[in-house]
């Protein structure tokens, strides 16, 4: 490959790395955000969020983001193409989230949290200071998990022209009639964004474990 197909490459990498880190980032505290809502167990609220997250997941992410991106302008909604590929992102590892941190809640030890609120902590406290850091501890597995999935299901968004790495990837291949070059440096590039979360992870794991000692 020439280096004008690295830049492509390179670019296209960027591409999937922003838009997943804009999703991700956003779809993480939005499932909290849904989790803490369904526990309320408000029936009308928490009926629509089961809806919600129930189509979220069954849907693949490509009819998700044409469903976004060509139903927006009838509307009235002007997405340009970055804005729906994010949108249908978060959508779908919204969903997800919401039920690892659902299940994260549901797992927590009710002691734990009576006690500080007999020394004197509000819910509040108790939840930020107490309950939250030990619900990241045990989400972080699936959390992760789920970013990974999202990152290797971000080649759906391409068809709605967002040149990510496997647009940019199938424009080398048909360009240069050699299609394994591409393919294997933009697997190399997918492993090496994936393998920097599984990093940080193993990197917040420690750093939590150091902390409890």
């Amino acid at each position: 490959m020439n280096t004008s197909a690295w830049q492509m490459l390179l670019e296209g990498a960027w591409t999937t790395v922003w838009i997943s880190a804009v999703s991700i980032a956003i779809g993480v505290v939005a499932g909290l955000v849904i989790a803490l809502i369904r526990l309320a167990r408000i029936p009308i609220v928490d009926q629509l969020l089961v809806l919600y997250i129930s189509v979220a997941r069954a849907t693949p992410l490509v009819t998700l983001a044409l469903f976004i991106f060509l139903s927006a302008p009838d509307l009235g909604l002007d997405l340009n193409r970055s804005v729906a590929g994010i949108l249908a992102l978060t959508l779908n590892t919204t969903a997800f989230n919401a039920e690892i941190w659902r299940s994260a809640f549901r797992n927590f030890s009710r002691e734990q949290s009576e006690a500080a609120m007999a020394t004197g902590m509000t819910p509040w406290i108790t939840f930020r200071r107490i309950m939250l850091p030990q619900m990241v501890i045990t989400s972080l597995p699936g959390l992760v998990n789920e970013m990974s999935f999202l990152i290797k299901g971000s080649p759906a968004i391409a068809v709605i022209g967002i040149v990510d790495l496997t647009r940019v990837t199938n424009r080398i291949s048909a360009v240069t009639y050699e299609p394994l070059p591409p393919i294997l440096v933009a697997g190399a590039l997918y492993m090496a964004i994936i393998g920097c979360l599984v990093w940080l992870q193993r990197l917040a794991e420690r750093r939590a474990n150091r902390l409890a000692m």
